[in-house]
């Protein structure tokens, strides 16, 4: 399974990749925004959006490139490692 993480905190990249890692799932991690983000997500298996640390614009582009490919978003409004692993839990397994 791979998952695209949009918004986060910079020093969490590596905990997050760890996390799905751990979960047999392949992930790219997006905590800044940039020029060609709607290229740059691909066609993930589900996007997880962490609300609280994500511009307007960012999640915009997020959503936007998720409803034209058909990807599930799954919103958090934190962004610490345990609400990742929920997130996974719950869709993954």
């Amino acid at each position: 399974m791979s998952v695209v993480i949009v918004g986060g905190h910079d020093r969490m990249i590596s905990k997050y990749m760890q996390i799905c890692k751990k979960h047999r799932c392949k992930a790219k991690v997006f905590t800044q925004m940039s020029a060609d983000l709607d290229k740059q997500i691909g066609n993930p298996d589900m996007c997880i959006l962490f609300t609280s640390t994500v511009s307007h614009k960012m999640v915009k582009c997020a959503v936007d490139e998720a409803k034209k490919k058909k990807i599930p978003v799954v919103r958090s409004h934190t962004s610490s490692g345990t609400a990742l692993e929920e997130i996974l839990q719950a869709y993954v397994s």
